[in-house]
């Protein structure tokens, strides 16, 4: 049972194929197509783990009353062997499935037997995927927004990898253009104002105001004392870029790795320049694709889905960081071989969506390929009220101060607990609260219980052994049903996190998995039962022990044995 909810869901649907064709046989339904239906979970499950809509949809095209198609199928329904216990006709036509005690047994023992692997599958067969998240400009510290893209594009890469595709994590290192031109303008006042004084060398309008700039500053002073004051001043900045841009790639990474965050591919813009850019530029150019005005290249976006057309290489000759961008993509697609291609990007970057996709298209690639994630901003709360300012810089709040008011555990599991299209009020009261208040601290409790639980009867001698098929049938009890049930959606819950870009389902199944242990620790005990159904029932605290581990492990959250 690698994934017991799709196993069940298809098994039903073989039922009613086969019944569907019985009943055409026996001359009880036309002999006609039965139209494309679903197999759902109901929201009340008293109703039926499953129920199928084939009456439903049938209707029109066998000319029949929906429950009379239903009756005919539920007549042929040979459910020996399958999964379900009883079937019964709902409403206008559901044909509603009851599973028997004999897959809550199976769920339990599949979980036990797979271990680490329980959760994965094989949905993405391989398929060659990367995903680009945060490539935060090299130029200053990560903010808020590349916190929740750090923890969101994490989350989603291991849920990718967790559902059988082939997964590269890459950060697009911006070391090119003009964000590292402001760079080193900034740079380069603030170090001749260190020997010259702040009111004789003005600071560039639009240059970069951060404390970290002045740090980098004073760390070049300390090495090269005023040797670059009398210098040329492209040299100068120069001299500067290459002191200080590689600290502040390496700030990046530890920063990132300190959240958890290891990238396969550290991906340079500067790599791209002029080589990769103008190969790219020129097979637009090949394709029709552009044209010059006013000396300048454009590209032709309104023929591509673009509000406008573009422009690639300025009349100065220096490219734009479109056509850098349109060039890193091609690397991606037709270079590297990636399959689909993954980018987790700000909301205010929807503007650029449709362009570059466009542009995708137009250099004779597929853009339906290239997938955006637009992600919302963030709201830090404390005391009810938003906080905006670090206390030690006096600045808007960077990655570093966040790590340092609440813990790992906290960050990772908050910034994925809403859809990436909705706005995230992250509460810092309520992150570092140690109480069941606390989502995280909540599910990693659930955690720590069972390792309680196995710790005390272990005291007592009595250790958890596997079951047989007559001692699992045992777990009968509605919250020992429900509990199975959730942990049989752990698989299907991680293709659906994948398949929709969506790390918040499995924030939510976490905090259901804790809830349906709680009650049924609240209401079935272990201690104290025979040993048959108290080692089933040992088992079954088990098999959700993993499903915790291993889903707090895809998060990369840690799951401890004490709290």
């Amino acid at each position: 049972m690698i994934n017991p909810i799709l196993d069940a869901k298809e098994a039903a649907a073989a039922l009613v194929d086969a019944a569907f064709q019985r009943a055409v046989a026996a001359g009880e339904l036309p002999d006609a197509p039965l139209p494309a239906y679903v197999v759902e979970i109901p929201a009340d499950i008293t109703h039926g783990d499953f129920a199928a809509n084939a009456a439903m949809v049938g209707a029109k095209a066998l000319h029949r009353a929906p429950r009379q198609i239903a009756q005919a199928i539920c007549g042929h329904l040979e459910l020996e062997g399958s999964p379900f216990q009883r079937v019964e006709i709902a409403g206008p036509g559901f044909i509603n499935f009851f599973l028997g005690p004999q897959w809550f047994a199976d769920v339990v023992r599949s979980v036990r037997q797979r271990g680490e692997d329980y959760g994965r599958s094989d949905y993405g067969k391989g398929e060659k995927i990367q995903v680009e998240f945060v490539s935060a400009n090299p130029t200053g510290p990560m903010h808020m927004g590349n916190a929740r893209g750090g923890a969101l594009g994490d989350g989603l890469a291991s849920a990718l990898d967790w559902a059988g595709y082939q997964v590269t994590r890459e950060f697009y290192v911006n070391d090119a253009g003009n964000q590292v031109e402001k760079f080193g303008a900034s740079l380069e006042a603030r170090y001749l104002q260190l020997y010259l004084g702040e009111e004789a060398v003005p600071f560039p309008e639009d240059g970069y105001h951060g404390e970290d700039i002045t740090q980098r500053a004073r760390q070049f002073a300390q090495l090269h004392g005023d040797a670059y004051v009398q210098a040329d001043s492209e040299a100068r900045k120069k001299a500067l870029v290459e002191f200080a841009l590689p600290l502040n790639i390496e700030k990046l990474r530890t920063d990132l790795e300190r959240y958890r965050i290891t990238y396969d591919v550290w991906f340079r813009e500067s790599t791209l320049h002029p080589d990769a850019v103008n190969a790219a530029i020129q097979k637009l150019a090949d394709r029709g694709m552009t044209y010059e005005k006013e000396g300048a290249i454009w590209y032709k976006a309104t023929e591509n889905g673009g509000e406008k057309d573009e422009v690639l290489v300025r009349a100065n000759g220096i490219p734009t960081y479109f056509a850098a961008d349109i060039a890193y993509h091609y690397n991606k697609f037709a270079v590297r071989g990636f399959e689909r291609v993954v980018n987790v990007w700000g909301a205010d970057h929807h503007g650029h969506v449709a362009r570059l996709k466009g542009a995708m298209d137009a250099i004779g690639l597929d853009g339906s390929k290239l997938d955006i994630v637009l992600m919302q901003l963030v709201r830090l709360m404390k005391d009810g009220q938003p906080y905006k300012m670090s206390k030690r810089t006096g600045k808007a709040i960077s990655l570093t101060d966040l790590l340092e008011e609440v813990p790992v555990d906290a960050a990772r599991f908050f910034f994925n607990m809403r859809e990436p299209n909705s706005t995230l009020d992250f509460d810092l009261d309520l992150a570092v609260e140690q109480s069941s208040q606390n989502p995280v601290y909540y599910v990693q409790y659930a955690h720590a219980r069972i390792c309680s639980i196995l710790k005390k009867l272990e005291e007592e001698g009595i250790q958890p052994r596997a079951c047989n098929d007559q001692e699992l049938l045992a777990l009968t009890r509605p919250e020992e049903s429900a509990l199975i049930r959730c942990l049989a959606r752990f698989p299907q819950e991680v293709v659906d996190a994948a398949k929709n870009y969506d790390p918040a389902r499995l924030t939510k199944y976490a905090i259901q998995v804790a809830t349906d242990f709680h009650k049924y620790y609240n209401a079935c005990r272990v201690k104290g039962e025979c040993d048959s159904l108290l080692q089933a029932r040992l088992n079954l605290c088990l098999a959700t022990r993993q499903v915790l581990r291993n889903l707090l492990s895809l998060l990369k959250i840690s799951a401890p044995e004490s709290m």
